[in-house]
């Protein structure tokens, strides 16, 4: 791997009990928690799920809004989520998620084929929603 092309490195989403974000991602996501201990014990101030091995989802809690001063208005962004976040997996991670979820009662929406996006145009997609409402896209390239 290099370190000299960008990366996207995680994405802060705002969640209303991160204990119960970070079981969701777990158990019907697949993605593995971190500092759930640490935040329950008071020593994290959020915790997260690894996306890969470059690539985190913090899970804020909306009361911890208050504490982003890191620009003027930041603090008003608790609720205001992006329209989705798409995770591109391989095609038997992408089924596996897909069973997953519909294991675990999350409603999926169909399958779409052809969406463009950072690779070209995708073989398959489709969308869901976790606990908080954040709407997510799963896809697979074929490679």
């Amino acid at each position: 791997m290099t370190n000299n092309t960008t990366r996207l490195d995680h994405v802060v989403l705002w969640v209303a009990d991160p204990v119960a974000a970070a079981d969701f991602y777990e158990t019907a996501v697949g993605l593995e928690p971190l500092r759930v201990t640490e935040f329950t014990e008071g020593k994290a101030a959020f915790p997260s799920v690894r996306v890969n091995e470059e690539t985190i989802l913090d899970l804020a809690p909306r009361t911890f809004a208050a504490r982003m001063r890191m620009l003027p208005g930041s603090a008003d962004s608790a609720g205001h989520p992006v329209n989705h976040v798409c995770l591109s997996l391989p095609a038997d991670a992408f089924d596996a998620l897909r069973a997953r979820l519909e294991e675990h009662g999350v409603p999926v929406s169909d399958i779409d084929h052809g969406l463009s996006g950072a690779r070209g145009d995708a073989t398959r997609s489709f969308y869901f929603r976790d606990l908080d409402g954040n709407i997510f896209e799963a896809r697979h390239y074929d490679d």
